[in-house]
């Protein structure tokens, strides 16, 4: 089947995203682009009961640009849909009608449910949450899609009125935000959960949120905390960081919101209006942590376009994370075998060094795909080929990891060959301390493991580990001369002694 261009657009309260993406063959899709409108439907709608005037044409003239955009990209099918803004207005089936006309194809308003539903299949398709009890939240600017789940098996759809435009315009008219006017959103967004779940009571540890407001929220604790990231894709943040982003937000007026590192100058007046909802749903479910979601909606009417266009799209849930880096290798054309083998190697260093040095469990699979992709590089060139692998690495989509956990997979890879971590690695200084420790350990495993397949062959068949003191024996197993493995491995355990604090021996059966 060859391949077709799709263009999703979402008409919300507050913005219009157009995403265009290629379907390949295999239910999979590339973005090719991602566009957004700050269009403001919802604005003062709760007052008016209409959509105005200005909010109209800024709508029709956004578009009008998608559809050109389209064009020029070829599209050959659109998913379009318009949400809560036009599903309240009065006026709201006439503009829709004008949008469908300039759009040059059917523009589909959907109900709360029909959101929730496409909030769950990007959800699904993004996170793997087996055996796992959570809620997917989608936040717009006019209403809240809630989707209770447990693992890969959705249980109800729930749609409330309290996107962040209609909070803010029913609730928040000072600057800054006062007092009573806060406490009178927080009672109104508790009376709402309230009614909504009566005689529910749904814990869920973990919360996949998307829609801008979530964004948002991921960005601001990203700076607030210094991580350096590639994606907010992913992104975890705790019930306390978004407690805190609330209380500085609150206290800040509209210029000083619109100062605060990571938050879009567009979305100050309406992001404590947002952050409020998030944290009273938190509270409300219980949760510790919200995942960001990058993608929500618009992902979902892709996942709906290929599925009516006959693509294979699959069940809609994610991958394993062992099938995502893989499937990067193959793409980059990686020595399977070799990097197999070097898997297999420092898997077995792992579980021998897991107990004595307390490393986490956790950890593990963040070395296993750091020793599937350190080669990734060479589809670039073998010259650097380390850097190469960290950069690929990081800019991947690999589905199953946070961003902080891509960065340390990138990072270990980077160090299975060449220079040391050093004080003028940038990317290593701006780790935490206890993620350099997790790169140098994981890093000096993966470097050691694959100084031991030197020639690529896998002469090495079994691997394990020895303590007296502070000498650790490596003893290795084969058919064959290893020589010349161990004199690779004896060259790459610099960086393993260093971390571990150990010398390195290798014994032969």
């Amino acid at each position: 089947m060859k391949k077709s261009r799709i263009a999703a657009i979402d008409i919300g309260t507050n913005s219009i995203r157009c995403i265009i993406a290629e379907a390949g063959t295999e239910g999979t899709f590339k973005i090719l682009d991602d566009e957004k409108a700050t269009v403001r439907l919802g604005e003062k709608l709760a007052m008016t009961g209409v959509i105005s005037d200005e909010a109209a044409d800024r709508a029709i003239a956004a578009i009008q640009r998608f559809r050109k955009l389209a064009a020029g990209m070829n599209v050959e099918a659109f998913e379009a849909v318009a949400t809560s803004a036009v599903r309240t207005a009065s006026n709201g089936k006439e503009l829709v009608a004008t949008l469908s006309k300039e759009l040059g194809h059917e523009i589909k308003v959907i109900s709360g449910e029909e959101e929730a539903e496409l909030t769950a299949a990007s959800a699904l398709a993004n996170f793997d949450m087996s055996g796992k009890r959570y809620a997917m939240v989608d936040i717009g600017g006019g209403s809240v899609e809630i989707i209770t789940a447990c693992g890969n098996h959705v249980e109800e759809f729930y749609s409330l009125d309290l996107g962040a435009v209609v909070m803010t315009d029913r609730f928040l008219s000072s600057d800054p935000i006062a007092e009573g006017e806060l406490r009178k959103l927080q009672r109104h967004i508790r009376g709402c959960l309230k009614r909504t779940f009566t005689g529910k009571k749904i814990v869920a540890d973990t919360l996949i949120g998307s829609g801008g407001t979530l964004t948002a929220i991921g960005c601001m604790a990203m700076q607030m905390l210094k991580d350096n990231y590639v994606s907010i894709h992913g992104y975890e943040v705790l019930r306390s960081e978004v407690v805190h982003l609330q209380a500085m937000l609150v206290h800040r007026d509209l210029k000083g919101r619109r100062m605060v590192p990571g938050l879009n100058q567009d979305r100050a007046d309406i992001i404590v209006a947002g952050v409020v909802v998030i944290d009273e749903l938190m509270r409300f479910f219980e949760a510790n942590r919200i995942v960001v979601n990058e993608r929500g909606i618009r992902e979902g009417l892709l996942i709906r376009a290929m599925k009516r266009l006959g693509f294979a799209a699959g069940s809609g849930t994610a991958p394993t994370w062992i099938d995502a880096v893989t499937g990067f290798a193959r793409s980059c054309h990686v020595d399977e075998p070799h990097a197999t083998h070097v898997a297999d190697m420092a898997r077995s260093i792992f579980n021998a060094l897991e107990l004595p040095f307390g490393l986490k469990t956790s950890d593990k699979k963040l070395l296993e795909a750091a020793a599937i992709l350190h080669d990734s590089g060479y589809f670039i060139s073998y010259g650097s080929h380390h850097k190469h692998s960290y950069h690929l690495i990081r800019h991947a989509e690999l589905f199953g990891f946070t961003p902080r956990e891509r960065e340390l997979i990138a990072q270990i890879a980077r160090y299975h060959r060449k220079s040391l971590p050093k004080r003028k690695h940038d990317a290593f200084q701006s780790l935490k301390e206890k993620d350099q420790v997790i790169v140098a350990r994981l890093g000096g495993i993966l470097r050691l493991a694959d100084g031991l397949d030197r020639r690529r062959n896998g002469l090495v068949q079994s691997v394990s580990c020895q303590f007296a003191g502070t000498t650790i024996t490596i003893h290795l197993t084969a058919t064959e001369d290893i020589s010349v493995e161990i004199f690779g491995a004896n060259a790459k355990k610099d960086l393993f002694e260093k971390a571990f604090g150990g010398t390195v021996v290798f014994a032969t059966a």
